[in-house]
């Protein structure tokens, strides 16, 4: 029982800096090969933030990612690219996709939707639930509504799990 254990504690140890930009290649190399079968042109950036391997593709004619911007496509493309690390790894990655400034979009549509939230509970509501989301997308929405000043907390399991904002 004690190896199970312990190698359920190696799962939860942080990557490194190496690992991470390890990562990042891995992802750029797949997600070059996705965007040559898909003959599209762009530009790959490979950063490191909050403990992710964070990878961006950009183009000088913003049209042509626009098929793969859209969010639901990005977070399709994340999770095969997620996958392709993992096999190269043997880790489980929590790496970071933006196509074309999309998570930018989807921070400013989260931070709408909190604030909406923040309405309903100036109107006299004592809670307000927002619709199930991404891990990453909840911890945005922590992020927003603290600096709203309202407290977020989450909820449910796995596709169900989303976020409720409340006064603090």
């Amino acid at each position: 029982m004690s190896n199970h254990i312990d190698a359920a504690a190696d799962e939860r140890i942080d990557p490194t800096i190496e690992e991470l930009e390890q990562e990042g290649d891995i992802a750029a190399d797949y997600l070059e090969g996705l965007l040559d079968i898909a003959d599209i042109d762009g530009d790959l950036t490979l950063d490191v933030r909050a403990g992710r391997a964070y990878v961006s593709v950009e183009a000088d004619d913003a049209a042509s990612l626009r098929p793969l911007s859209n969010p639901d496509v990005v977070q399709a493309v994340q999770e095969l690219t997620r996958i392709a690390v993992q096999t190269k790894t043997g880790r489980f990655s929590r790496l970071i996709l933006d196509i074309g400034g999309s998570r930018d979009t989807r921070r400013q549509e989260l931070e709408r939707l909190v604030d909406r939230a923040v309405e309903r509970l100036s109107d006299g509501a004592s809670q307000a639930s927002l619709p199930a989301m991404s891990s990453y997308e909840r911890k945005l929405v922590h992020d927003i509504a603290a600096e709203r000043g309202v407290i977020s907390e989450s909820y449910g399991e796995g596709a169900d799990r989303h976020t409720v904002i409340r006064h603090g």
